[in-house]
This record gives structure tokens, sequence and C-alpha cells, in this order.
């Protein structure tokens, strides 16, 4: 699937919601407890699809809140809404070059992705389902940089390889992945998507330059669309797979929050200033181009979805979400978030469960379970 695309106070409000879990010890898979829940009914009518379905959608929600934590740590407002952090002016600054708005859209956007996990646990919970818990692979260091709480994260924001096709596929009315899978969409900021980036200041040393904290905020910016723009695409490719009305309800609500999320994004990282910088830890260069264009494949205000083939090549163009083919999705977004570094350093238990999630949901069934 070409997606281009997918914390410690207590309190079910706002971080955890234990149970009858899916956590795995940092050296085990537990995997008879997963395959298990595809044979055995969830009480109050929720099917084993269904449940498979919502956990996977939890499971991506709690990633998700890891990072956007960790942005808003250094860079969005502290409050008690979301937790952690003291904040780093230096790289809110940078940020706010993008929008003055940066440090309130990263808050409100970490807020909801840590009530969309905290949700989607507890309604499986009730239903007498299994429920998703990742701490045990809580083993990464993050930034030890000024406003980080200095916490292990379940993510790697510094080691990102970002995939910016999203921003020409969204402006191409003759392409569509869905029914050209192997048609190349050109990179937005091509060099993004070749080596490793970080996306927050690794350590104070990372803000004394400023050109290279301004790259860094950049990367940023682009690497919060390429994530919502997935989630964008992740819900209504699995809603097509539930079986019960309430399950269906569920990611057709959640999904469309993430599409609001990526049109915000997508507009503010239409603002990153031109510049070239070179990592002084790894070398790495990377070149942010000027997308103030007349191109329509790369003019940076064209945020609305240009109309594209859907389902046949025969019907007139629309305007939709795309890619929204249902086969395979959660393995699609377990590749794709993989391989934009995003879980480099995890271990392979932490794999193994989310590749056993994953397939779960894709064996989800409309009808069928």
């Amino acid at each position: 699937m070409d997606m281009k695309t997918l914390s410690t106070p207590t309190g079910i409000s706002r971080r955890s919601f234990l149970g009858k879990s899916l956590a795995v010890g940092a050296g085990t898979l537990g995997a008879g407890l997963l395959v298990g829940t595809r044979n055995a009914r969830a009480s109050g009518g929720l099917t084993p699809g269904d449940a498979a379905l919502l956990r996977f959608a939890a499971a991506a929600e709690i990633l998700e809140a890891d990072f956007w934590i960790q942005y808003n740590e250094l860079g969005g407002i502290q409050d008690p809404e979301v937790p952690g952090g003291t904040g780093n002016p230096l790289y809110t600054d940078a940020l706010a070059v993008l929008d003055e708005d940066m440090d309130q859209y990263i808050h409100d956007n970490t807020d909801d992705e840590i009530t969309h996990h905290n949700f989607l646990n507890a309604y499986l919970a009730s239903k007498g389902a299994a429920t998703v818990d990742l701490e045990p692979f809580r083993t990464l260091p993050g930034s030890t940089a000024d406003g980080s709480s200095g916490i292990l994260r379940l993510t790697n924001l510094t080691q990102l390889t970002v995939d910016t096709s999203w921003w020409t596929r969204y402006r191409d009315d003759s392409h569509n992945p869905d029914l050209d899978p192997s048609h190349t969409f050109p990179q937005a900021v091509p060099t993004l998507a070749v080596n490793q980036h970080t996306a927050i200041p690794r350590t104070n040393a990372d803000t004394s330059d400023p050109n290279f904290l301004q790259a860094i905020a950049n990367t940023a910016g682009f690497h919060f669309a390429t994530i919502e723009q997935g989630g964008t695409s992740l819900y209504p490719a699995m809603a097509q797979r539930a079986t019960h009305e309430e399950a269906l309800r569920i990611l057709i609500s959640i999904g469309p929050t993430e599409t609001m999320h990526f049109q915000t994004w997508a507009d503010k990282a239409g603002n990153a200033p031109p510049l070239t910088a070179v990592d002084p830890m790894t070398g790495v260069s990377v070149t942010f181009p000027d997308l103030d264009v007349d191109d329509e494949l790369f003019k940076k205000n064209l945020i609305m979805p240009e109309p594209c083939p859907f389902l046949d090549p025969s019907l007139p163009i629309c305007s939709i979400i795309r890619p929204t083919q249902t086969q395979g999705i959660a393995m699609g977004v377990v590749t794709f978030l993989t391989d934009m570094g995003l879980f480099i350093g995890q271990s392979p238990a932490f794999f193994a469960l989310l590749n056993q999630l994953a397939q779960d949901a894709d064996h989800a069934r409309h009808g069928r379970g």
C-alpha cells in the first residue's frame, strides 16, 4: 500500500487505560493472546475483526501521541492537557517562522492523538476486548535539549527519512495511487526523502546555528503533514472492513480529524523558508526549495485536494482522499512508518507485535469478523 504518508501522567482522561491488554514484555511477543482474539467473539456485538481494526488504530494513535508529545515539549504549549516538557524558545521561534500559531496547533494535535488512543482502548475494554499497551517498549532516548522532559520514548524523531510525495499527489489531477500504483509522484523536498534528518534539536548544540535550527523546524513542518496524511488515508481504508455499526462510526468519526490536521500542516509546510543546511553531527545536507511557484504540482497555496480519477478511469475525476484502497492497509502503514525511521532503535519484539496487530487488522472482512 503506497501510503506516502502512519507520557506518563496517570488517569484515563489523558494517557493510559489498563485492563485486558495486549501488553508485551520486551523480550516476548505473547502471540497466543493476539491470535486468540480472532476466534473469540467479543461481547457487546463487537466482532473479532472490528476489535482488531480498533486495536490497530489504538496502537497507531499511541505511537502518534508519543512523537507529538516530543514535539509539544519543545515547540508547543505546555499545560495540564498535554504532559511533559517546558518548551525550547529557540526551536519554538524557528517553528513560528512557518506560522505564528504553530505552538498552539502542535499542542492541539497532540491533545487529539492522546484522546484518540484513550478512547479506543476504553471502548475496547468496555466491550470485553483486548486493549493495547506499548509501555514495555518505551526504551528510546529522546532529546536532551532544554525543554525536553527527558523520559524514554517509543519513537525516534532524530533519524527521519521524510517522504513528501503527498505534496504532488494531492495536486495531480491525472493520477491516483489506488489506480496507478506504479506512478511516481515527485517529492516536494527531494533531499528529505534520502538520508536521515532530525526534526527536533537533539541537544542544545543543535540550537546554536540559526540556519541549521531552521532546517530542523522545516523538517518538522513537513513531517507533521506526512504523518497526518497517512492517518487521513488509514481510517477510511479500515472503515471498509468494519462490520459493527458502532465500530464503523468510530472509524469514520476519528478519521476526519486526521484530515483536518493534514490540511493544517500542508498549509504550514508551504511556508518553510528556502534554505540549505548541513547537519554538523552527520554531515547530511538538506535543501528546502522555494515552493512559491506557478507550477501546479508544487505551488504552495494549492492545499485543497485536486480532483483525480476515482474507482474507474472511465468515470469523471473527483476530489477525494487518496489512497483509500483497503487491501493490506495496516501492514502498509507499518512499512511506511518503519521506512520513515520512526522506529530506529526499537526491539524485535516491538516489530513482532506491531506486525501482528497489522496482520489481524488486515484479516478483518466486512460482514465476516
